[in-house]
C-alpha cells in the first residue's frame, strides 16, 4: 500500500468515528471486550435501530467484527487504529 492509499484508509478510519453515535460506541467497545446491541442504548440517547446502523457502518469498515451466540450478536473492536486512537482521546 502506498502512502496516498495509507493516508485515505485512515482518513475514513476517522471519519467513521468522528460521529458522536460512533465514537461512543468504539468507546464502549475499548472498555469492553464485547457487547450487544443492549450494552449499548446509552450511547447518545438513540434508539436501537440507530445504533445497529452505526454498527453496520462500523462493520462495513472493518472497524467491529460480530459473533452470533445463539439468537444473540456481539460485537467487538477488530481495528487496533481505532484503539489507540480512543485510548488518547479519552485519557
Amino acid at each position: 500500500m502506498d502512502y496516498k492509499e495509507q493516508v485515505m484508509e485512515k482518513a475514513e478510519i476517522l471519519k467513521a468515528i468522528g460521529h458522536p453515535v460512533r465514537l461512543c460506541l468504539a468507546k464502549k467497545l475499548c472498555e469492553n471486550k464485547e457487547c450487544n446491541v443492549t450494552y449499548f442504548m446509552d450511547c447518545m440517547g438513540v434508539s436501537q435501530s440507530s445504533i445497529s446502523q452505526h454498527l453496520g457502518k462500523l462493520r462495513d469498515l472493518g472497524i467491529v467484527g460480530y459473533k452470533k451466540d445463539g439468537q444473540n450478536v456481539y460485537y467487538y473492536l477488530k481495528n487496533e487504529d481505532v484503539r489507540k486512537v480512543i485510548k488518547v482521546m479519552f485519557e
